[in-house]
């Protein structure tokens, strides 16, 4: 009762932070364009009405863009300045953003599609919202970036030669998601009059800061954190990590309080399979809600910079993916070990070949689906990655050789999949059947991915891999029918009555519990030695096991029943004459 009570006050608690939040935030926007933490408010910066100029591109060239006009509205950066190449432009935004300076860093900014009557205000302002999205989903990697005038990228030869290539007027320099769409952030070398030619970030970046900012400027509990709040802690406010913790112990309750709440639902309900898959899919229900209020939450309340940022939101994105993941791959699992186990009759009777070809069709689709599952799961959680899809993209150059190799290395695996099902459709093999594979008798007791567990007699496994299933032959003793008919073979002397022996066999038979009479009794003369003679006994049992243990009660008592005929005379003998000669002594 106590747990039910702190898990309720934690959810009512996160309710009413989540209220409070949402109206301080509310609060703020309206009132004003700056907060009081010293973080821009998400009121966009470009109003939708303003004093538009035309298209400020009067030449296309080569190596740079010709304007006409450049940043009517503060001015040309100071001759101080170097804008000389993509490099410097962006180090010049990032240190002077660093030291707060943002009317320093606007200067890097081509503001040519907006307003023309922009304050300087409002431009730095633009500034400080880019550079916190930089700072919170761009991870800049300055060896990318050309540090010379003509934007090429600086190649070492063996001959220390310089090595010649077209220059270029527009360089990325980052990607972020914006509406779904992966938007580039570029820097863009222009020349107006005769200054020379130099580089900014591009006017199609900067007229979308605003809507960049709205989505990843600050959280909510960035906003009211007071100055104070703010020690830092490897580069981090403190306060940050103390509030994810909290955030992490309050996801905890939430998935432990929607799992138990998520069970006693479930266990309410009428139909009984719900009830008997509840205890498997409470836990990783209440794992995916917990994750994923978490990453929600996180998202929110609290925002992370740089690496670190980049780095811990791809792990939350794993996880949260990973978790539900793992909820659908149980609940499918679940559902289908249930009906194995409920719903398709006893298959460990042999002639009930119905049932173990279902469930063998459910163990082969289990897998498959399980398969599927993790497949898709792995896909959706590798194109949330910008960077993924570059190495795909570079990969696709070697996509012969990755090919080949890939084919080599996975033949097996991929060989007893498809085979897998192969065993599915055309069922040379069922669970529960009764099988030889390399002069070992045993039953089929599983199939799986990519092998059969088949367990012998004397309760040995072996596992035998798919292919070979497929690829080479075995006996199947149940294929069609467990009904089976086994010899005993007797050898006796000439001189036994086989009618007598054929007699007294039919009498044994008709005792035993065990002959299922779909095979009359059968006595045959199969062959002679020397020695003796070879009779076959013919009779059938319902499956394997029932044959088995039949005729070794008939092989027993034969057996008696032969060896009791005359002290036991008719039993197979071998026969020695011995010739006597006359002695010497009588022929004298």
């Amino acid at each position: 009762m106590r747990k039910n009570y702190s898990t309720l006050f934690c959810f009512l608690l996160f309710f009413f932070l989540n209220c409070k939040l949402l109206n301080a935030q509310q609060s703020q926007d309206s009132t004003s364009q700056k907060s009081g933490t010293g973080l821009p408010g998400k009121t966009p910066t470009i109003k939708e009405k303003g004093d538009f100029k035309s298209n400020a591109i009067k030449e296309y060239n080569e190596a740079y863009y010709v304007l006409n006009r450049v940043n009517k509205s503060i001015g040309l950066p100071p001759n101080n300045v170097n804008f000389q190449t993509p490099q410097a432009t962006l180090e010049y935004f990032i240190v002077s953003s660093r030291e707060n300076d943002y009317k320093k860093a606007a200067y890097a900014l081509n503001l040519n599609l907006l307003p023309s009557n922009l304050s300087h205000k409002d431009a730095a302002l633009l500034a400080e919202k880019l550079y916190f999205v930089i700072n919170q989903r761009v991870k800049l990697n300055w060896d990318d970036l050309p540090d010379r005038p003509d934007g090429q990228i600086d190649i070492q030869t063996s001959t220390n030669k310089a090595v010649a290539g077209n220059p270029r007027r527009s360089i990325v320099f980052g990607e972020v998601e914006l509406d779904g769409i992966d938007y580039v952030l570029r820097l863009q070398r222009v020349k107006y009059k005769d200054y020379g030619a130099f580089w900014l970030i591009s006017p199609n970046t900067v007229e979308n800061i605003d809507a960049l900012y709205k989505v990843y400027g600050p959280r909510k509990l960035d906003r009211m954190m007071p100055g104070w709040a703010r020690i830092k802690l490897w580069n981090m406010p403190v306060w940050k990590f103390v509030g994810a913790l909290l955030l992490i112990l309050l996801c905890y309750y939430i998935g432990k309080l929607f799992s138990f709440y998520l069970k006693k639902f479930l266990n309410k309900s009428k139909k009984r399979w719900i009830q008997n898959i509840s205890d498997k899919l409470t836990t990783p229900a209440g794992v995916a809600i917990g994750v994923l209020s978490f990453y929600l939450l996180l998202n929110n309340l609290i925002s992370f910079a740089g690496s670190f940022a980049t780095t811990l939101y791809a792990i939350l994105l794993i996880v949260v993916i990973g978790s539900v993941t793992w909820f659908f791959m149980r609940m499918v699992d679940s559902f289908m070990l249930y009906v194995a186990e409920n719903k398709i009759g006893d298959t460990t009777m042999e002639e009930n070949s119905e049932a173990r070809k279902m469930l063998t069709y459910i163990s082969v689709a289990r897998r498959i689906v399980t398969f599927i599952v993790i497949i898709f799961g792995a896909s959706v959680i590798l194109s949330q990655f910008r960077s993924l899809e570059k190495l795909g993209i570079s990969l696709m150059a070697s996509a012969g050789v990755a090919t080949v190799i890939l084919g080599i290395a996975a033949q097996s695996t991929l060989g007893n999949i498809i085979a897998g099902i192969q065993i599915a459709i055309t069922k040379p093999a069922r669970i529960g059947d009764t099988v030889i594979i390399d002069d070992n008798w045993g039953y089929v007791e599983d199939i799986r991915f990519t092998y059969m567990v088949v367990r012998t007699w004397d309760w040995r496994r072996i596992v035998v891999p798919l292919k070979q299933v497929i690829s080479n032959s075995f006996e199947n003793w149940s294929m069609t029918s467990a009904h089976q008919i086994r010899p005993i073979s007797i050898y006796a002397d000439y001189r036994i009555d086989v009618k007598k022996v054929r007699k007294k066999f039919k009498e044994i038979l008709e005792t035993k519990e065990s002959w299922d009479e779909k095979k009359p009794p059968v006595v045959q003369v199969v062959d002679t030695t020397e020695k003796s003679i070879q009779i076959r006994f013919l009779c059938s049992a319902k499956d394997a096991i029932e044959a088995w243990d039949l005729h070794c009660e008939l092989r027993e008592e034969l057996v008696s029943y032969i060896s009791s005929l005359e002290d036991g005379q008719f039993l197979a003998t071998s026969r020695v004459r011995v010739q006597e000669f006359p002695s010497h002594n009588s022929k004298q």
